[in-house]
């Protein structure tokens, strides 16, 4: 459900904002739209149904009017927040529309309904509501790494059952409040406990993903297979082996073309900014420095990915246990605890604050020192420092979609423990800087203008010319 629909979501997305820049509303951009998502490949010719686009006219309009009827407000930052979160859940119902996800939505209700009925709070006290929104949430971002958007899209209809067709008046009362509602949703996402619940979510997911896998694969005789514990074993090891090798197979993939993309992308940063500021502003220029800087991003990209730790075979016994549990409920059924860590007092905070700050200041430092011994200018320093920050912090998402798979805990020795504490600054630095990247993307603003939108314009007009000619044509007989 990543993947491929997130590339769609992400063109959908752009291609709505370029239409609504242009002033069109749902009736003028719905036809047009379908066609240029069917151009670029992410829709197939001929399989749109005529009622979809009705449909998508009435969508699109409804996200316009909540926008141009919300309540004014003198903040352009909190106006042009609720555009940019108002675009993405009209991008996520539309491709919803046009391709309903049924079998990943089926999955992952079952998967809530289990889960909710086994946790338990220990040490903290919070509304039932509170806790089943909290999981509602975990389980879409532990069993298909579901973005804010999407997660966001599905709360809104948690909220109001009828979304896809409100009343024009449910829509009015709406939009008056559709600020707290934004406020609301980000809320539950920001949850303190939001992780507590995806870590548990996040270990038996492999379990439901199998059990989808196995449904998947013959639905009419699913009932009936998984009725015998021994055919349902023996499917489990089946899907659990494809599993494991499409995930071998990925991480060979993401290290070969991250490697790639990120070796192709200091190739042009450094000689369009690096070598010229180096040899014209600064007289800092060394091949020695040039060499590192081209070279050493990609390698450690390339060593993040490759020595991810892939599951152990142990794991598949514990799999097939924890898959037996989910089928075969007892009258004891397992209770998944989500603890609460006690509050720190000021004195343990501020030491831990203090040892952050060293190494901080050790990892970074060492490495700035370590690139003027090779003879870095101070640009290319900085640059450096961006690179290797936001490949530590890609490098371990990368990781942790390694552990897909694993339900075991895994140990941790002294050495692991030593690497991590000086390797976080640069994990972190990397997340801010990702974030940042997210906030102000002009790279794709650029494409979208400079190059998309002629693009389409032009192909728009042939295809509008071409619909002239055949009725001028039909006319005549």
């Amino acid at each position: 459900m990543a993947g491929r629909a997130l590339m769609r979501r992400a063109a959908i997305e752009r291609i709505l904002k370029r239409r609504l820049f242009l002033g069109q509303n749902g009736k003028e951009l719905a036809n047009s739209f379908v066609l240029e998502l069917i151009r670029g490949g992410y829709f197939p010719n001929d399989q749109i149904a005529e009622e979809k686009i009705e449909i998508i006219k009435e969508s699109i309009n409804k996200y316009v009017f909540l926008f141009n009827n919300s309540l004014e407000t003198s903040n352009e930052n909190t106006k042009n927040s609720l555009f940019d979160f108002l675009l993405s859940i009209a991008a996520c119902e539309v491709e919803e529309i046009l391709d309903p996800p049924r079998k990943e939505r089926a999955l992952m209700d079952y998967m809530f309904e289990v889960i909710k009925e086994r946790i338990r709070m220990n040490g903290s006290v919070i509304a039932e509501e509170e806790k089943d929104i909290q999981i509602y949430i975990a389980v879409q971002r532990a069993l298909f790494k579901l973005d804010k958007a999407i997660i966001s899209y599905h709360l809104l209809k948690k909220l109001y059952p009828e979304w896809i067709q409100l009343s024009q008046a449910k829509i009015e009362e709406i939009a008056k409040n559709i600020y707290l509602i934004l406020e609301d949703i980000e809320k539950e996402l920001k949850h303190p406990l939001a992780e507590n619940f995806y870590r548990i979510c996040e270990k038996y997911d492999t379990c439901y993903l199998i059990l989808g896998d196995i449904i998947s694969k013959g639905p009419l005789e699913a009932q009936e297979k998984l009725k015998s514990p021994e055919v349902l074993e023996s499917l489990t090891r089946e899907f659990y082996s494809k599993r494991l090798k499409q995930l071998k197979n990925k991480v060979k993939r993401a290290a070969i073309y991250s490697t790639i993309s990120i070796f192709l992308t200091k190739m042009v940063l450094a000689f369009a900014i690096e070598i010229p500021s180096d040899r014209y502003l600064t007289g800092e220029f060394s091949y020695k420095a040039l060499g590192v800087n081209i070279f050493v991003p990609p390698l450690l990209m390339f060593f993040l990915v490759l020595t991810a730790r892939l599951p152990n075979k142990s794991n598949l016994e514990r799999t097939v246990l924890e898959t037996m549990k989910i089928v075969y409920q007892s009258e004891k059924k397992d209770i998944y605890e989500i603890k609460l860590l006690k509050k720190k007092s000021f004195l343990l905070n501020s030491i831990i604050g203090v040892f952050y700050l060293a190494t901080f200041v050790i990892s970074f430092g060492f490495i700035w020192w370590a690139l003027g011994k090779l003879d870095f200018g101070v640009l290319s320093k900085i640059i450096f420092l961006i690179f290797f920050s936001l490949i530590s912090f890609a490098g371990v998402k990368a990781r942790e979609r390694v552990k897909e798979l694993t339900i075991e805990e895994e140990k941790e020795g002294a050495i692991i423990f030593l690497l991590d504490s000086f390797a976080l600054p640069f994990i972190r630095m990397g997340k801010w800087l990702f974030n940042q990247l997210a906030k102000y993307n002009i790279i794709i603003v650029l494409f979208s203008v400079l190059i998309e939108m002629p693009f389409q314009l032009f192909t728009e007009f042939l295809e509008q010319w071409r619909y002239f000619l055949k009725e001028k044509k039909e006319e005549i007989h």
